[in-house]
């Protein structure tokens, strides 16, 4: 129990903290340049300045390119056509070829993005270079807009993950220590032994759950720290609904876990089945994966995983600054829950003389 409880938070919080993400950075872009033209070099030069793409090369045939692609060498190749300038000159239209290594299907989505958002400013900047050779009533406004980046202005994805990290966090320290604590009595026979005492059956589970309750708040105090002066990730509301949610969430994953040791007799044993419903609760929580993306009837089943309330409340209260009238909804599900679960481990476990 020592290494989870002092390794696991500090290995967790800090490594996947920077692994955990969904940004794609320096893909590898290979490129066909049958034009050898000045427009075709600038739309390479784009892709080669931009600090998502690496220029690996340039082929001289598709068979090279190709081969490069089915290598794992190149992420993506474009291939330039010949008179790609002269179409763009008198045509004014012209196309590209963009094949995209899609094995790794959400990484070939965000690809795709920025390839489209470099090729789009490309675009702009040929139509405004032609504007002076168009007739006045086919010239072009250009139109200027600045995004605002509420919740998250500097886009570090940290900011996003930090928060649902922390609560993975808290729930595995919950949930494991609870079942293994007092699945070793068993092992070790003292179980047995305080059963027959006159202790009663509340005394012996409050004297089980509390130390980790405290441990769960402590680690969650510890992690918030982290995320704040580590990774920078704000606060902008109260940290008090934040304790006081938690307060009753790791109440829920005690609940289980007491319950799951009611019903095996090794450590072994209880982890597997705490480890079988943990990963389905980080699976739909929306850590990774966004509610709002999943099938109808997922989306349904994500309604009882607790680890959801978490994330959003969490996510809700330090980015956006919410108030307890916005998270009221999530209150009152994890105090069902917290009643559901715990009322199930009191009456599974017990007590003989």
């Amino acid at each position: 129990m020592l290494p989870i409880i002092f390794l696991m938070p500090i290995i967790q919080i800090v490594i996947l903290s920077y692994a955990a993400t969904f940004e794609i950075k320096e893909v590898r872009l290979g490129y066909i340049d049958s034009d050898k033209s000045a427009y075709s070099r600038e739309l390479i030069s784009k892709f080669d300045i931009s600090s998502y793409f690496t220029v690996v090369g340039e082929f001289d045939s598709q068979k090279q390119g190709h081969n490069s692609l089915q290598q794992g060498k190149t992420d993506v190749l474009i291939e330039i056509p010949s008179d790609f300038e002269r179409d763009l000159l008198k045509e004014k239209q012209t196309s590209l070829s963009v094949i995209i290594d899609a094995i790794n299907g959400a990484a070939a989505g965000v690809e795709n993005g920025y390839i489209t958002q470099i090729i789009q400013s490309f675009n702009n900047q040929i139509r405004m270079d032609l504007m002076p050779y168009q007739p006045q009533q086919e010239r072009v406004k250009r139109l200027r807009f600045i995004p605002s980046f509420w919740y998250n202005q500097t886009l570090d994805y940290k900011t996003f993950m930090v928060p649902g990290i922390i609560v993975i966090l808290v729930t595995m320290i919950s949930l494991f220590l609870s079942g293994m604590n007092i699945v070793r009595e068993k092992e070790i026979g003292t179980l047995e032994q305080i059963n027959v005492t006159p202790i009663k059956k509340h005394q012996f589970i409050i004297g089980k759950l509390l130390p980790f309750w405290i441990l769960g708040m402590f680690i969650l105090f510890f992690g918030m720290n982290i995320g704040r002066f580590l990774f920078n990730v704000p606060l902008l509301g109260s940290p008090i609904w934040i304790l006081s949610f938690a307060s009753i969430y790791i109440l829920v994953f005690l609940g289980m876990g007491f319950f799951i040791s009611n019903f095996t007799d090794t450590q072994q044993q209880a982890m597997f089945i705490a480890w079988f419903f943990v990963v389905i609760f980080i699976l739909m929580s929306g850590l990774f994966t966004p509610i709002e993306s999943m099938p109808a009837w997922a989306q349904k089943i994500t309604e009882f995983n607790p680890v959801r309330y978490f994330i959003e409340v969490i996510r809700m209260v330090m980015l956006k600054g919410s108030q307890f009238a916005d998270v009221k909804t999530q209150f009152i599900k994890i105090s069902i829950f917290a009643l559901v679960t715990n009322s199930l481990a009191v009456l599974s476990y017990k007590k003989t003389y």
